[in-house]
C-alpha cells in the first residue's frame, strides 16, 4: 500500500542566497521587460515601413536598438528604410528641380544623403544643382546684385566647402564689392565728406585687401582729417632773461613736440591761420639759479663687539608650557579622583540593592513553596474528584513582591555604567596629560640654560653731504587763439637736486672711504629744462583733452542713428582726436552700422 509522505519541512536560506536569487529574479524581469520592449518596437516598426511611414519606422527601429544594440536584422531593416526614404526625398527633390527651386532641391538632395550615403543618383543631382546655383551667382555677378551672388555662393560652400566654383565666385564678389565701396568713397571724398570717405575706403580695403587702392587712398583721407581736427600748439621763441642759452634752448617748439603724443593730432607750430582751435604759448626763462651747499652731519656704523650669556628664550617658553600642563594634569586628576568616588559609591548602593533583591526573591520562593505544599494536601483531602481547592490559587506563585526591588536594581545598574564609561574617560584623559607632562619635562632639560649672543656697538663718524641744487623759473602765457582775452602769465619754478656724501675711510670699523660723487652742472641744468619743458606739455595735453571732449560728447549725442552721413563725419572726426584710447560706445556702433569687421582700421591701427 502506498502511503502518502509527509511534506519536508523547508530550510531557511542564508542571507547571501536571498540575495542572489533577489537579484537573479530582478534580471529575469529586466530582460522580459527589454524583450518586450523590444519586440514592441520591431513590430511597431514593420507596420509603419509597410505604410510607408519613414520616420516612424526609423525612430521604432532605433528604439529597438537601443533596448538591443546587438541586434543585427534590426540594423539591417534600419537601412532599408533610410534607403527606401531617400529614394522618396530623391523624387521629391526631382520635382522641385525641375520647378526652378534650387535652394530646396539642394536641401532635399543633402537630406537623400544623409539617409543614405550610397546614393548615386541623388550625389549626381546634388553636384548639378550646385553648378545651377554656382552659375546663377555668376550671372546676379554680373548683373551687379553683389548681395544675390554672394548669398548663392555661400550656400554652395555650406554644403560643398571645397567646390572651386563657389570659392572663384566668392572671391569675385569681394572684389566687387571692394570696387564698389572703393567707387563710394571716391565720390565722397570729392563731395567733401572725408569722414564717409575714410569710412567706405576702410570698407572696400577689408573686403579685399589689394583689390583697389583703398589702402593708401585712406591713409591720404585720414591724414587730411587729422589735419582738419588738429589742435595747434603756437610756440613762440622763448625769451631769455636769464642768459642761459643751454636751458632756453631745452624749452624750444621741438622739445615741446617731442614732448606730446605722436598718435595724437597734436600740432605744434610757429603760425597758425584763422579760425582753428589751440592755444597759443609765450615762454620766457627768467632766471636759473645753480646751488651748492655742504653740511657736516655723522652716521653710525654698527660692528660686532663680542658675545655674551643671555637666558635662553626656547627654555622659558618650554617651562611655561610645562607648567601649564602639569596644572592641566591636576585639574584632570582632581575631575578623575571626583568621579572615581562617585562610581564606587554608586557600587556600594548597587551591591545594597544586589542583596535586597536575592532576600526578597528567597522570601517569594519559599511562600510559594508553602502554598504548593498547602494545594497537594488540600487536593488529596479534597471530596469530589477533579475539584481545585482554594488553596491552589496560581496568584500566591505570582505576587510580584520584588518587581519594585527588582526595578531600583535595574536603574542602578545603568547608572553604573553610565558611571564606569565616564571614569575610562576621564582615565584615558589623565593618560594622555601624563604623557605631554613628560614630553614637556623632557623638551626642558633638553635645551641649554643659557645661550650665547652677537654683542653689537656702534662707531660715530662724521661725514659732509654735498647738495647741488638747479633752479629755473619760468614765465607761461597760455591762451586760446579763438578768444582775444589774454590770461595772467604765471611764474612755476622747477628745481633738480642731487646730492652724495663724503668721508675718511675707517678700515678697522668696515667704513671704507668714500669721495664725493656730484652730478655735472650742464647735466642738472639740462634735465631742469626738460622737466619744465614736460609741464608745459602736461598743460597742453590738458587744454587739448578739454578740446576733444566736446568732439566726443557730440558724437556719443548721435548714436541713436549711426548711420546717418552727418553723424559718420562727427564720429569719425571724434574717434581721430582719441587715437589712443578711441571710446567704444562711439566706435562699435558706428563699425556694425557701417558693416566694418575691425572699426580700429579707421585709425589706421
Amino acid at each position: 500500500m502506498w502511503g502518502v509522505s509527509p511534506p519536508r519541512p523547508l530550510r531557511p536560506t542564508s542571507l547571501g542566497s536571498r540575495r542572489a536569487l533577489g537579484a537573479l529574479a530582478l534580471a529575469s524581469l529586466l530582460v522580459l521587460t527589454a524583450c518586450s520592449a523590444f519586440s514592441r518596437a520591431v513590430k511597431e516598426g514593420d507596420t509603419a515601413s509597410q505604410q510607408q511611414k519613414w520616420a516612424e519606422a526609423e525612430a521604432a527601429y532605433l528604439r529597438a536598438l537601443a533596448a538591443d544594440p546587438e541586434a543585427s536584422e534590426v540594423t539591417v531593416k534600419l537601412r532599408e528604410v533610410r534607403r527606401a526614404w531617400s529614394q522618396v526625398v530623391l523624387e521629391e527633390a526631382r520635382g522641385v528641380h525641375d520647378a526652378g527651386d534650387l535652394d530646396g532641391a539642394m536641401k532635399r538632395l543633402v537630406r537623400a544623403l544623409e539617409l543614405d550615403a550610397d546614393n548615386v543618383a541623388a550625389r549626381e543631382l546634388l553636384t548639378v544643382t550646385l553648378d545651377e546655383r554656382v552659375a546663377k551667382g555668376h550671372v546676379a555677378l554680373k548683373e551687379d546684385r553683389l548681395q544675390d551672388a554672394r548669398a548663392e555662393f555661400d550656400a554652395v560652400l555650406s554644403v560643398s566647402p571645397e567646390h572651386a566654383g563657389a570659392k572663384k565666385g566668392v572671391d569675385a564678389t569681394q572684389v566687387a564689392w571692394a570696387r564698389r565701396w572703393f567707387g563710394t568713397g571716391d565720390g565722397l571724398e570729392k563731395a567733401g565728406k572725408l569722414g564717409n570717405a575714410l569710412v567706405a575706403y576702410v570698407r572696400a580695403d577689408q573686403e579685399r585687401v589689394g583689390a583697389t587702392a583703398a589702402r593708401e587712398r585712406a591713409e591720404a583721407v585720414r591724414q587730411k582729417l587729422r589735419d582738419e581736427v588738429a589742435f595747434l600748439v603756437v610756440a613762440t621763441p622763448v625769451e631769455d632773461h636769464a642768459g642761459a642759452p643751454d636751458v632756453a634752448q631745452r624749452l624750444t617748439a621741438g622739445r615741446l613736440a617731442a614732448m606730446l603724443p605722436t598718435q595724437l593730432p597734436l600740432r605744434v607750430v610757429t603760425e597758425a591761420p584763422a579760425g582753428r582751435e589751440g592755444v597759443k604759448l609765450d615762454l620766457s626763462l627768467e632766471r636759473v639759479l645753480p646751488l651748492k651747499v655742504v653740511e657736516d652731519q655723522q652716521k653710525t656704523q654698527r660692528y660686532l663687539a663680542g658675545k655674551t650669556s643671555v637666558p635662553n628664550p626656547r627654555r622659558a617658553g618650554f617651562e611655561t608650557k610645562l607648567l601649564h600642563a602639569e596644572r592641566t594634569l591636576e585639574e584632570v586628576e582632581r575631575k578623575q579622583a571626583a568621579v572615581l568616588r562617585e562610581y564606587l559609591r554608586l557600587q556600594g548602593e548597587l551591591t545594597t540593592l544586589r542583596e535586597g533583591a536575592e532576600r526578597c526573591r528567597d522570601r517569594e520562593r519559599r511562600e510559594c513553596l508553602e502554598a504548593l505544599q498547602e494545594c497537594g494536601e488540600a487536593a488529596r483531602d479534597a471530596e469530589k474528584p477533579g475539584q481545585v481547592p482554594g488553596e491552589c490559587n496560581p496568584s500566591r506563585c505570582a505576587s510580584g513582591l520584588c518587581a519594585k526591588e527588582e526595578q531600583l536594581f535595574a536603574q542602578k545598574v545603568i547608572a553604573v555604567k553610565e558611571r564606569e564609561k565616564l571614569l575610562e574617560v576621564a582615565l584615558d584623559k589623565s593618560e594622555g596629560q601624563r604623557t605631554e607632562v613628560q614630553r614637556n619635562r623632557d623638551t626642558v632639560f633638553r635645551e641649554p640654560v643659557t645661550v650665547e649672543e652677537p654683542m653689537y656697538s656702534e662707531f660715530v663718524y662724521d661725514v659732509q653731504l654735498h647738495r647741488l641744487t638747479v633752479t629755473a623759473s619760468v614765465t607761461a602765457v597760455m591762451r586760446d587763439l579763438l578768444k582775444e582775452q589774454v590770461p595772467a602769465p604765471l611764474t612755476e619754478d622747477y628745481a633738480t637736486v642731487h646730492e652724495d656724501m663724503a668721508h675718511k675711510g675707517y678700515d678697522r670699523y668696515g667704513v671704507l672711504a668714500d669721495p664725493v660723487q656730484l652730478r655735472n652742472e650742464l647735466e642738472l641744468r639740462v634735465e631742469v629744462g626738460d622737466k619744465a619743458v614736460a609741464d608745459m606739455a602736461r598743460r597742453v595735453k590738458e587744454r587739448f583733452d578739454t578740446y576733444r571732449g566736446k568732439r566726443v560728447e557730440d558724437a556719443r549725442r548721435g548714436m541713436v542713428r549711426p548711420g546717418a552721413e552727418d553723424v559718420v563725419e562727427t564720429a569719425v572726426r571724434a574717434l581721430l582726436l582719441t587715437a589712443d584710447a578711441p571710446p567704444a560706445d562711439v566706435l562699435q556702433p558706428l563699425g556694425q552700422a557701417r558693416g566694418l569687421t575691425r572699426p580700429e582700421a579707421l585709425l589706421g591701427l
